[in-house]
């Protein structure tokens, strides 16, 4: 999980809430590894991508709090460049083998299959985890998040 509030995301950001009162809860950062990035920031943008999730460990390795729900996030593609803005409606921390196939498909990747979500996450997992020197495990537990989107940058 990284947070990259660069330049534009910034820029978008300030334009986007100009003239209103502006959240203090935002992140800018990409979906997925950098070679996913513009895949999954376009489903975001279709309207098939409404979760996310990520492994909780990470968020205490990387002294990271929890997102929460009305956390605004500016979704940036593989170049750094902000392409949406959504904000977070829902927060569960959940074992990843205890799933339940809706959530899973709301994260609108692949053939939008339960067994497609959950091998693609257990190989991104098991590589994400490995960088830490820890394990996959099945019943690790992971953070979901739902979310709306709010702006498509232009």
């Amino acid at each position: 999980m990284e947070t990259n509030m660069n330049e534009k995301a910034q820029l978008y950001w300030n334009k986007f809430w100009e003239g209103k009162v502006q959240p203090t809860s935002v992140v800018a950062e990409q979906f997925g590894f950098e070679c996913h990035a513009d895949e999954l920031s376009q489903l975001i943008l279709d309207g098939k991508k409404t979760a996310t999730c990520s492994a909780y460990v990470l968020y205490e390795i990387e002294n990271q709090p929890l997102p929460t729900v009305d956390t605004y996030t500016i979704v940036l593609n593989s170049k750094n460049e902000p392409v949406a803005i959504i904000r977070t409606t829902e927060v569960q921390i959940i074992k990843m083998n205890e799933v339940p196939e809706a959530l899973a498909l709301a994260e609108g990747e692949g053939d939008l299959t339960f067994e497609y979500w959950w091998n693609g996450h257990k190989k991104h997992f098991t590589i994400e985890l490995e960088e830490v020197g820890l394990e996959f495990s099945e019943d690790m537990l992971l953070v979901f998040e739902r979310f709306e989107l709010i702006d498509k940058a232009k």
